[in-house]
């Protein structure tokens, strides 16, 4: 089997494992949704990166002390599905632009194994769809526990949390106040450090 090096050399219409994205050695970032290929945006812009950067600081900051860790994008989180005969197989593998993991067990050389407790993406103009339905369902469905996502646009965060297996709206705040973390009891982001000077 010839080496992936290009993401030309991908069928784009076929599904692929876990153990074919391993073997792949692409200048590209990608994802596996359910086994099919995303390209990941080009290059995210400036507002996206100072929000991201002030998110890494402030949530580096609210984790000390605790067993929890963050990761920033590129970084592998592989969900998994049960097989029909009970085993777990990894059909999909997505790089959130921020994730904390408060479980060390889900942590190995190449990223998280199962869903992290709290995942943060920044939307960018190509990805609205694709974070606000694609990763919402898929995020629900594997058992993350808080999903934001934030708008550098609409200086918005929207925030859910899972009760019941399925996300429950906790808020939407656009507009300077602290945006509590259910993550981290007794810890609240400001919305205006995560939003300075966008």
């Amino acid at each position: 089997m010839p080496v992936i090096t290009d993401i030309s050399q991908l069928d784009l219409s076929k599904t692929y494992t876990y153990a074919d994205y391993l073997t792949w050695r692409l200048d590209e970032f990608v994802e596996l949704i359910k086994g099919k290929v995303r390209l990941m945006s080009p290059a995210p812009r400036v507002r996206h990166q100072k929000i991201s950067f002030r998110l890494n600081t402030l949530i580096g900051s609210a984790l000390r002390g605790s067993q929890c860790q963050g990761f920033a994008a590129p970084f592998d989180v592989r969900l998994l599905k049960n097989s029909p005969n009970g085993d777990a197989q990894v059909s999909t593998v997505v790089q959130p632009d921020l994730c904390v993991i408060c479980d060390p067990a889900k942590l190995d050389e190449f990223g998280c194994v199962g869903a992290p407790d709290w995942i943060i993406e920044i939307l960018s103009p190509g990805n609205t769809t694709h974070d606000s339905k694609t990763k919402f369902d898929l995020y629900e469905e594997n058992g993350v526990r808080e999903y934001w996502m934030v708008d550098p646009g609409l200086k918005n965060v929207v925030v859910y949390t899972l009760e019941n297996d399925q996300y429950q709206l906790q808020g939407e705040f656009y507009q300077p106040g602290p945006i509590p973390v259910a993550t981290l009891p007794d810890t609240a982001l400001e919305w205006a450090e995560i939003f300075e000077g966008i």
